[in-house]
């Protein structure tokens, strides 16, 4: 198995979201397709398409938005705000316009940030069937009061939604889900972040042995989701643990959001993780965000956590411009994936086992566990020696490595390590999956 090296990671990570961060996506359209495509050159990814008008639970897919070209040019036939030049100034899924009107008439139909005058904002009508344009506050400020062209080039029509899936077989059915959304366009942070991080772990679990099977799932943001769960309910259930990756790239530390459970095996693992990791961040669940919002609803209450580094709303580029290249960091982004490779191991390596010696302390020494000579003090000798005196002792059947690595504050890996020792040793019998 190819050690997972950081630095080496970084770059790719890097590399993955300046090849999809031109694209223009949005919850439906050609985007989404084109951004599923590129996934696909990387990973095997089953592509669906669901019809317009398909009830999903409440809800029912939306007609396919795409669009070509938007511009607003003044009396001299120059385009003051050019589609072309950023995807974000025509607010997401804008109903055709084609006409002349005055500034007072556009106003109402230009959307800015005052407090960052050079950065665009980044605005959604997805269910409602209107129009408009984002510009910086400077760009506003310098429009004359004259006749404007107004041109959104775009069609909004039955059509589909699109999403992607990619499904990596383990030695049981449980699987283990990760969910990034795929609906926004030039938007670095937020989301294409979460999308790289997410390729980027399938490849490397698709060479490694699996006790679980993992679910990787594309989709755009609320509608996408809520697709994917009317159409999988029955794999839906074998959820066993599950995380949204999203805002995973730049360099604010860790945050993790706890499940709607709060004490599911996949919140724990997470605490235990982030617990030496500097700056790192636990937040409780709530009903606001991406979509754990529809995997923790309560009729499927699923226990899906999400990672982020800073949140979602709380950097100040969130959902303009200003989340571009610069504010990812390979360094970040290899971070992120580092410990989600950790998570792995813990999902994996987690396990409860019964000791067949559990009266009295069994003699380590003569079996090649403990240090021959006694006083010795090496650190990793210590926290070695000192995981397997916790897994012997909690190792009753109803205790797993996790509960034993939270209980005695050691490293998961330690314990982990130990009890494959005492395995070996025939002191530990292993019970059942945790």
């Amino acid at each position: 198995m190819t050690r997972f090296e950081p630095a080496a990671a970084g770059p790719d990570l890097y590399e993955r979201i300046r090849r999809l961060y031109p694209i223009c996506r949005s919850i439906t359209g050609d985007g989404v397709r084109e951004t599923l495509r590129l996934i696909a050159e990387e990973i095997e990814l089953e592509v669906r398409e669901i019809p317009s008008g398909t009830p999903v639970f409440d809800w029912t897919v939306p007609n396919e938005w795409n669009i070509r070209d938007a511009y607003i040019a003044n009396a001299r036939g120059e385009r003051v705000v050019d589609f072309r030049a950023s995807n974000l100034h025509v607010v997401n899924y804008s109903v055709p316009v084609h006409g002349h009107m005055s500034l007072a008439q556009l106003r109402p139909h230009l959307f800015s940030i005052p407090e960052q005058p050079d950065w665009i904002p980044y605005r959604t009508a997805y269910y409602a069937e209107t129009w408009g344009f984002c510009l910086s506050h400077r760009q506003l400020e310098q429009l004359e009061d004259e006749t404007y062209e107004v041109h959104i080039d775009s069609s909004l029509a039955p059509g589909h939604l699109t999403f992607g899936q990619s499904y990596l077989a383990g030695e049981t059915a449980d699987e283990v889900l990760f969910s990034s959304h795929v609906c926004h366009p030039s938007l670095c942070n937020d989301n294409l972040s979460g999308i790289s991080v997410a390729v980027s772990l399938a490849k490397i679990l698709r060479d490694r042995p699996r006790r679980y099977s993992y679910r990787f799932v594309f989709a755009p943001g609320t509608i996408g989701a809520i697709t994917w769960l009317a159409l999988h309910q029955p794999q839906a259930e074998r959820v066993a643990h599950g995380v949204i990756l999203a805002c995973a790239g730049d360099r604010g530390p860790l945050t993790y959001k706890r499940s709607r459970r709060g004490g599911a095996a996949i919140d724990r693992a997470f605490a235990h993780l982030l617990k030496d990791r500097p700056g790192a961040q636990l937040q409780e669940f709530s009903p606001l965000g991406y979509d754990e919002r529809q995997y923790c609803s309560p009729g499927f209450n699923l226990p899906v956590g999400v990672l982020s580094r800073t949140p979602h709303g709380c950097f100040p580029e969130y959902h303009t411009s200003a989340d571009d290249l610069d504010l990812v960091a390979p360094e970040a982004l290899a971070d992120t994936l580092s410990l989600l490779l950790e998570l792995v191991d813990v999902i994996e390596g987690d396990a409860t086992f019964r000791n067949l010696n559990p009266r009295c302390e069994p003699q380590l020494g003569r079996r090649g566990l403990y240090a021959a000579m006694g006083g010795h003090t090496g650190q990793d000798r210590r926290l070695r020696e000192a995981a397997l005196l916790w897994v012997l002792n909690l190792s009753d059947g109803g205790h797993s490595l996790l509960d034993v690595a939270e209980r005695s504050g050691l490293p998961f890996g330690t314990v982990r390590d130990a009890a494959a020792s005492l395995e070996a040793a025939g002191l530990l019998e292993r019970m059942r999956s945790a």
